[in-house]
């Protein structure tokens, strides 16, 4: 049981600070017994409270999306994670297989030189390259019905998103990630905790869901204290691992 405690530490630690606990968390569950659908609804329920921890200690350094308020973009983050998560009850989450390492790679491919891409962009288009309001919004309800359906790395595809569309940098945008993560997830564990196999196993969901509250208000102290380019390295280095797993993995 140990095992599954560190796991869930460990799991809520890095998505704080750049994502990639799942590949932590579903493992370990996997290894101590469960199916690996069971493992997949524990964990996603199990991380939830991590999210939420890591939300609440950026919770006064959130930069606005651009022109979109940040109440409506994390109450579109929790209507597409519902609807995500509604779809991934009624339909294989294996379609997306094929698909997300591609996406992944991409995504890292613009934290890499959003940046660049922005300021080219702002060059040909003769100004400031942003994404109006209503677009911003749009996007971040596809990511999320992505994020509930399916999950894997939405914050590295949100941090793309903002950077090539709105030229926001990727270290300063990592407390909004967070809690948009958080309203994600809250939404679609509602669906999972009624309709899926998430209590099936409820010590080993206990005992993740408190490592990972645990490790998700830590790695938020810390990612505060880290210097902005060390922060934004590690966002990239995640990126890079999280896509090359994907790949190996499929």
């Amino acid at each position: 049981m140990s095992l599954v405690l560190l796991a869930g530490v460990a799991a809520g630690v890095l998505n704080a600070i750049g994502g990639g606990g799942t590949f932590v968390a579903l493992p370990a569950l996997v290894a101590f017994g469960l199916p690996p659908v069971a493992a997949n609804a524990v964990s996603r329920v199990a991380l939830v409270p991590g999210a939420v921890a890591g939300a609440w200690v950026y919770r006064h350094e959130l930069v606005p999306v651009g022109p979109a308020s940040t109440k409506a973009l994390t109450a579109t983050s929790m209507m597409g994670g519902g609807v995500g998560a509604a779809l991934l009850l009624v339909l294989p989450a294996s379609s997306f297989d094929a698909a997300v390492p591609w996406l992944l790679a991409f995504a890292t491919v613009i934290l890499a030189s959003g940046r660049h891409l922005s300021r080219a962009l702002s060059s040909a288009l003769g100004r400031s390259a942003g994404m109006s309001s209503q677009a911003v919004l749009i996007g971040q309800f596809f990511l999320a019905v992505y994020g509930g359906y399916f999950g894997g790395a939405v914050g590295i595809l949100m941090l793309a998103l903002w950077n090539i569309g709105l030229g926001l940098d990727a270290a300063v945008s990592n407390p909004m990630r967070i809690t948009q993560l958080a309203a994600i997830y809250l939404s679609a564990t509602v669906l999972f905790l009624m309709a899926s196999d998430a209590l099936s196993a409820p010590l080993l969901l206990a005992v993740m869901l408190v490592g990972a509250l645990a490790g998700g208000f830590t790695g938020a102290h810390l990612a505060r204290r880290l210097p902005a380019w060390l922060l934004r390295d590690l966002l990239l280095a995640t990126a890079v691992l999280t896509t090359v797993l994907y790949f190996l993995r499929g």
